[in-house]
């Protein structure tokens, strides 16, 4: 299966057909030009296809590890190139006395309902956004696109009206609902990517959730903090990391296929993010001192970077559509902890922008031939910043 078909896939509700449909491999086609730094003189204009890579299969993760903290981790230094195969228990003796760690501390929904159209017909309906205490707006899958005002009945008990069309999204009200939130802890399930080719299960709504998720609103997991667990994080706080939280709601858009081939055609979906004042200054406390500002995942990363203007970082709430790719000028983060990327994906992009595309394609390259596992449920990356 070539790449086009898999990403129509991501793209729509999960169906379960498509559940044993994965990936097959894919050709990593080597770009014409090197980055050196994380800036650049002008480049050449970058093509979806120097993002490709070859994946086995077999390499998706499709259960969690046995514990959170026993996956393993590549490190990369993106100034050397060198790699360095740990586990991410290793992780308290990487990082050094008044870094900054900045964790996304939004909590995954329930946000995937099944049901049928009044009329008739199977519908499935994925959340992107909660709108309010009584709408959202979703993915709808269905044989043919609901009209507004018709009515979706869904998990045999939850009636939910189709209000309009936003392009490929509808926005709907479910009928006497005070909390949209419980509703859906109620009657949703867990929205496992359609990567993973099995229903969603009780351990996965433990698993798929970071032990310091707090705020309501995901419909992805922020998936490099779900490596952390209390033992962890009480070693970093022994070894004096300071850690800093912001929260980034992420959409079921960060699945979103690249359409264009040129990149400089691509729209980024957008987040809402919302970044304290404790956070801007513990990570101006640590630039000051010399020290780390680490995120913990592209999620804490596309925040920050967000937030970053000329004169400094700025607290506050936002809409996010920021785009990294090849030649962006990082202004906060100087290590990223991240899983590994789906290919020709925005996030493979923004991981090659901060440690070199040839460093990660290095990376990568050792990791398939290492047995490391991939995307949500795998292991994970340290990256030092390139330049």
């Amino acid at each position: 299966m070539r790449y086009n078909r898999l990403a129509r896939l991501l793209h729509a509700p999960k169906r379960r057909q498509a559940r044993h449909i994965l990936v097959a491999p894919f050709t990593f086609h080597r770009p014409p030009f090197t980055i050196h730094g994380s800036s650049c003189p002008p480049c050449p204009t970058l093509k979806l296809a120097d993002f490709d890579y070859e994946l086995p299969r077999e390499l998706i993760a499709q259960v969690p590890a046995a514990a959170r903290s026993a996956s393993r981790l590549l490190h990369l230094d993106g100034r050397s190139g060198e790699l360095r195969d740990r586990r991410f228990c290793d992780l308290p003796e990487l990082v050094n006395a008044g870094d900054v760690l900045v964790m996304n501390d939004t909590r995954v929904i329930k946000a995937r309902l099944i049901g049928r159209k009044q009329s008739g017909g199977r519908a499935e309906v994925m959340v992107e956004r909660v709108l309010g205490h009584d709408e959202i707006l979703a993915q709808i899958g269905v044989n043919n696109p609901p009209r507004a005002g018709s009515l979706l009945i869904l998990a045999d008990a939850v009636k939910a009206t189709v209000l309009e069309r936003r392009a490929e999204l509808y926005r709907l009200r479910f009928e006497e609902c005070s909390d949209v939130f419980a509703l859906l802890e109620r009657h949703g399930s867990v929205p496992l990517p359609l990567y993973i080719a099995r229903d969603a299960g009780e351990r996965d709504a433990e698993r798929y959730q970071t032990i310091y998720a707090r705020e309501w609103g995901a419909v992805a997991a922020p998936t490099a903090g779900l490596h952390f667990d209390d033992a962890l994080l009480a070693a970093l706080k022994a070894r004096g990391v300071v850690l800093a939280w912001l929260t980034l709601h992420v959409g079921a858009g960060t699945f979103q296929p690249v359409r264009s081939e040129n990149l400089d055609e691509h729209r980024m979906h957008s987040e809402w993010y919302s970044l304290p004042q404790a956070t801007v200054d513990a990570v101006n406390a640590a630039r000051d001192a010399g020290r780390s500002v680490i995120a913990v995942g592209t999620t804490s990363l596309r925040a920050l970077e967000s937030a970053a203007a000329a004169d400094g970082l700025h607290a506050g709430s936002a809409e996010t559509r920021l785009f990294i790719v090849p030649g962006y000028r990082f202004r906060v983060v100087d290590r990223l902890i991240t899983n590994f990327h789906l290919p020709r994906s925005t996030l493979l992009m923004l991981v090659s922008a901060f440690a070199g595309m040839d460093n990660i394609r290095r990376a990568y390259r050792h990791a398939v031939e290492s047995r490391y596992r991939f995307f949500s449920y795998g292991d994970a990356m340290l990256i030092e910043k390139q330049g």
